[in-house]
């Protein structure tokens, strides 16, 4: 195999580290680019004696020049939390971000993968979402800052390879989650388990009865992998999430479950510009990429589990 030299953006983060974890195993000299903003040194402080492991502190909204083969383009806030604390922020990182880094791979020729959301989709009228709807998304809302931020990345990348021929891939993540994830960042997986480890009343907003579909980090790593090294031609979106559609109740009522938790669900009134559901069809992954899925909640519900236990 040949060693690649590759940039991963946003590399201290939640899902970053786990990929720079992944590209080591493989081999390849990794440079893990973070600003710290919602990255964190502990997600790969076991990497920083790895001889082909750097860490650079650098913000994507500034240029960055680096010799490198592929980009993994993560940098940017992904929890409401954290994406709603500074809106303009947010927008500048997907947007700036894009082009600093698209700028970048056409100057050294390399391939690069942006990592685009399923909140591309907004409200969905369509249910499950394929990769060809075009969303239904309020430009004003209290979520545009990250929904616009991402489909102007998206926008970015489809023109740098139409007009520069630049090699891209765009991939659009569903709710992921698993180990390192932040305690504080607002999402419900690491919410319903926080609070059932410290038997306080789970907070579920409104009845419950919106859905997600909850992919573990392992197969979104799987994904993010295949679509890199898929044929030139595909240059994607392609949704990569687990269809398996739970109910917010379930999912609270599940982690009491596997916790053993004395919590109380207790209800509170809906968020504004919440989706009611969220499913990917994952028809397009399976055909291009043989990808599907392969952690199913309840194992991945329990890996997640122990990390939050030794960090509480």
């Amino acid at each position: 195999m040949t060693r690649k030299k590759i940039l991963v953006t946003g590399g201290a983060g939640f899902v970053g580290s786990h990929l720079c974890d992944r590209l080591l195993k493989e081999g390849h000299e990794v440079f893990c680019l973070d600003n710290f903003f919602t990255g964190q040194k502990q997600n790969i402080v076991h990497l920083l004696d790895h001889p082909y492991f750097e860490l650079i502190r650098h913000d994507v909204t500034a240029p960055f020049f680096i010799e490198t083969d592929e980009i993994y383009n993560l940098a940017c806030p992904a929890s409401p939390v954290h994406y709603q604390y500074n809106a303009i922020k947010t927008m500048k990182t997907s947007v700036m971000g894009a082009i600093n880094m698209l700028g970048l791979a056409k100057r050294v020729k390399a391939r690069i993968l942006q990592a685009s959301t399923s909140e591309v989709y907004g409200d969905p009228l369509v249910h499950p979402q394929t990769e060809d709807y075009w969303g239904h998304v309020n430009p004003i809302g209290e979520r545009s800052c990250y929904d616009e931020g991402k489909r102007s990345a998206e926008t970015l990348f489809v023109n740098y390879h139409k007009q520069n021929n630049v090699q891209v891939k765009i991939i659009r993540i569903f709710n992921t989650y698993g180990p390192r994830m932040h305690p504080n960042d607002g999402r419900v997986v690491s919410n319903f388990i926080v609070q059932a480890l410290k038997n306080e009343d789970i907070t579920v907003y409104g009845e419950g009865k919106q859905t997600r579909s909850f992919q573990y980090v392992d197969d979104l790593v799987e994904g993010m992998i295949r679509m890199m090294a898929s044929p030139e031609r595909f240059t994607g979106p392609v949704n990569i999430g687990n269809p398996n559609e739970f109910t917010i109740l379930e999912l609270a009522q599940k982690v009491i479950e596997l916790t053993g938790s004395t919590s109380k669900i207790i209800n509170q009134p809906l968020p504004s510009d919440d989706p009611m559901q969220r499913q990917p069809d994952i028809s397009l992954a399976k055909k291009e990429l043989d990808w599907a899925p392969t952690i199913q909640l309840e194992e991945g519900l329990m890996k997640t589990i122990d990390f939050f236990r030794k960090i509480i």
